[in-house]
This record gives C-alpha cells, structure tokens and sequence, in this order.
C-alpha cells in the first residue's frame, strides 16, 4: 500500500475502434497531470463494448502510446467487455422501476417518422411510441420475434452541470429524446456503460473533450435514476486544426503511432500536447512531466479551442533534443534507426553525427531524410546539383584530391580543410570548385554539416571509397 491519497480518481478510457488520436492522447495527459497533482489515481479503460468494430491491435497500439508517454496508470486495466451481465442487470434494474421501457420500432419506422416530423415541423426526437404499448401490442410484437431495444424514460424539468473549465450548462430535458440503454443485439450504449463503470470504479472526476457535453446531461440523469453519487464533470476544449475545423486526417496525421514514427520525443511530445488547451501563466514553454505535474491546475485550462500546429512541435522538440544533449540524442538515434532496419552499433559514430549536424534535424527521422549517406554508400547524385557542380577537369582534380586523402593522418576536420586550401593553391583553382562536387561525391546532396566535419565524421575509408566511385562516375560523362 503506498502512500498517496486516492480520493481523485480518473480514467481515460479510448475505444479500440482505431488508433489513439491525438486528441485523446491529449486528453489523457490532462487527467494524468491532474491525478498526480492531487496525489490521486489515474485509471485505464477500455471501451470496447463495440464487438464488431473494436480489434486486438488498437488496444495494443492504445497500451504502447500511453506507455510511450509515460503515462502510466494506476491499478489493473478494465476492460468493458467483462461487464455485459452487469450492464444489462442494471438495464433491468431501471425497466422494474418503470424508469425505462422497450422499444420495438424499427430502424425504417424510425427513419420514416423522423423524415415526416422534420418536413412539417423542422425537428425531431424520438416519439415515444413505444412507451405505452399494451400489454397485447407488446405481446404481439415478441411473438414475432420483433428485435427490441431498451430506452430511458426522461423526466421533465432540466439538468444542470456544474463544469469545472465551462461553469454552469444547463439544458431542458425535454430537448433529449429518450435514448437507447441496451441496443437490440444486447450490446450497452456508450452513455449507459460509462455511467456504469465510472460508478464501478469510483470515478471522481470526468476530464473529457468537448465532444461530450451533450452527452453529460444523460449520464447525470443516469446517476439520478441509480442513486450513484455524481462525479464533477469537466470538458477540455478540442483541437483543431490551422483551418480552425476539428482535426481529422485532411490536416495531417491524427494517431499517436505517427508521431512515434515520425521521431518525435515523447518528452517534446507530452510538453507540446500540454500547452494545447493549457498553459502554466508563465514564459517558459519547455518543461518536463514533472515540471508539468507541478504547475498543472485545471482552472488554467482553456474554454477556447486550440490549434494543432506541426511547426510548432518541431521546435519544441529540437529544443528537447538540445536540452537533452548529444550522447542521449545518439542513444535514442541508435533504438530509432534500428526500427527503421539500420543497425549502427558504434555510438561514437552516432555522436560525431548528431553533432555535426547541429540544429537542423527538428526529429530522428531528420537524421535519415537529411543525412542518409552516413548509414549507406548506396546513393545517387543530386541531379541538379551534378549539373551545376560537375565539370571536365574534375576527374583529375579528384584524383590528386584522393592522393592527399589517402596520405593524410591525423583525419581531423582541420587538417582536411588544409588539404583543400593546398590542393586549390596548386591546381589554380577556386575552393569551392573543390568543395561543391565533392560534397556531391560523398553525400549525395548539396547540402548538409559543414564539408571539412562531414568528411571527418564519414571516416578516411568511407571518403576514398566515394571518391573513387565519383572518379568512376565522372569517367563516364560526357560534358559535350
């Protein structure tokens, strides 16, 4: 038993429906602060009533993310599955206190009646033509062996919530129909299951997007209905994306897996997450989860929504990766490239990489996308760049350059650039004649470290054997 006050208890509880969104990874980071602020318990639920739709994989890829995140909950993970009899004994529960009834409409009866209210009266909600059925119309209908749902009978009046970030919603219970409890198929609805398991798992406080304040005030009645006592109830703004629509896959990636991927930190990663939707009423913009537990207050989360913005994430993360310095940089570089299928298991190497290249890497994939040629001799030149930086007399030029190389110890980045300084003096040509075509020669591109750094860090053996190639290269050109 440890010592913390476990009287905050909340939970994220994501739908293995698909992979974790952004948005509730966001969500996730919000509770998780806000439970270890307040010494209190951070719980994980699956929701995975929906049989159809719900897959092994997403819950795996759901686990991973949070624990990518460290985010890491307290107390076994629930898994909504395991409480079908539990749902639909409490479904009758209600049904034996006249506070629900089955419903044996149709889907096409439905849809027919809802087309009919909406052309003459321009709205509609579910018509109640279930609830007072007689006994014999009800007793025809299950000796046809008509499917039936189960509804929630709403009481008049109104439900107020008193929302921790929005203040007081009220809404009129007659704007909401009576909703399904237990669906045909026996399977719970979302609004009847979460009531039940927050119940269950003695849920304190409900942090969730603002996708859901319409759903408050059925749960809440759902509360009344069972004599549970109420959690409090907040709803974070959503993310939106640059156009000011709600974030989808048009603007982007929208799974955690891609970020993961993409070689973002998990550091970066939760600080950025956190300012969507937050701030801290300070000027610093880089902290760690630590730093974040301890300025996190719910009363500084935003009503507005916030805005999904890439650039942004990728200075935070250079920032992190700045912050953390080049051994641990090259470390995390090591695990990346070998989920990318390239093992490089000298860390001095991966060292001299990170630092030759400075700040231009925003992510460890940068590390690929700009600098390939340090994990592969197996390149091609720049197209452009070979049409502008190539010439006739460069075959020889490098060819004496080779000589040199060959010739040349101690291999440091300064006596490198000496030899260039002295081959440029004897050839009568300009440095850059040299310098141009053989970073072509032994990367590929036009642009990267510095020549005099590259060329050391790619190591004496690497260089000769490039250049060679671009001897062989150039052997072959006709510049006609």
């Amino acid at each position: 038993m440890d010592d913390r006050d476990t009287q905050i208890r909340v939970r994220i509880a994501p739908s293995p429906t698909g992979y974790l969104h952004v948005g509730t990874a966001r969500t996730a980071l919000f509770n998780y602060l806000f439970a270890r602020t307040k010494r209190g318990a951070f719980l994980l639920r699956i929701e995975d009533t929906d049989l159809k739709r719900s897959r092994e994989e997403m819950v795996g890829s759901i686990i991973e993310g949070l624990k990518w995140m460290k985010l890491n909950w307290d107390e076994d993970i629930i898994y909504q599955s395991d409480y079908f009899d539990d749902y639909r004994k409490k479904a009758i529960e209600l049904l034996d206190k006249g506070l629900a009834y089955w419903c044996y409409c149709t889907p096409d009866e439905i849809e027919e009646r809802r087309k009919k209210a909406l052309k003459a009266e321009g709205g509609w909600i579910y018509d109640r033509r279930c609830h007072n059925l007689s006994k014999q119309e009800m007793e025809k209908f299950e000796r046809e062996g008509r499917p039936k749902a189960l509804r929630f009978f709403i009481p008049p009046e109104y439900t107020v919530c008193q929302d921790l970030i929005h203040g007081e919603i009220k809404r009129e219970n007659s704007e909401i129909e009576d909703f399904v409890l237990i669906k045909s198929d026996g399977a719970p609805t979302y609004n009847f299951a979460v009531v039940l398991d927050d119940h269950r798992m003695r849920i304190t406080h409900v942090l969730r997007g603002d996708d859901h304040i319409t759903n408050t005030p059925k749960q809440i009645l759902l509360y009344k209905a069972f004599g549970f006592e109420l959690p409090q109830f907040g709803h974070v703004p959503l993310i939106l994306g640059k156009d000011h629509s709600k974030l989808s896959k048009r603007h982007g990636a929208v799974s955690l897996s891609y970020y993961k991927d993409e070689g973002f930190l998990p550091e970066a990663f939760v600080n950025y997450l956190a300012f969507l939707g937050w701030s801290p009423k300070t000027e610093k913009e880089i902290f760690s989860i630590d730093e974040l537990i301890d300025s996190f207050a719910i009363e500084n989360i935003h009503k507005t929504p916030a805005i999904f913005d890439i650039e942004r994430l990728e200075w935070i993360n250079r920032e992190w990766m700045n912050r953390l310095g080049i051994k641990e940089v090259a470390s995390r570089l090591e695990e990346y490239l070998k989920g990318s299928g390239i093992i490089v298991d000298n860390r001095e190497y991966l060292e001299n990489i990170v630092e030759a290249m400075g700040n231009r890497p925003k992510k460890l994939k940068h590390f690929i996308e700009y600098g390939q040629y340090f994990f592969t001799d197996d390149f091609s030149y720049d197209e452009e760049g070979a049409k502008k930086y190539f010439y006739p007399d460069l075959e020889d030029r490098i060819k004496v350059l080779l000589k040199y190389i060959r010739d040349l110890e101690p291999f440091t980045k300064d006596a490198i650039e000496n030899v260039f300084r002295e081959i440029s003096e004897k050839l009568e040509c300009k440095a850059a004649e040299l310098i141009h075509p053989v970073r072509l020669g032994v990367s590929g591109m036009r642009v990267g470290p510095g020549l005099f750094k590259l060329i050391e860090v790619l190591g004496k053996e690497s260089v000769i054997k490039r250049l060679e190639k671009l001897v062989e290269y150039l052997g072959g050109v006709d510049f006609k």
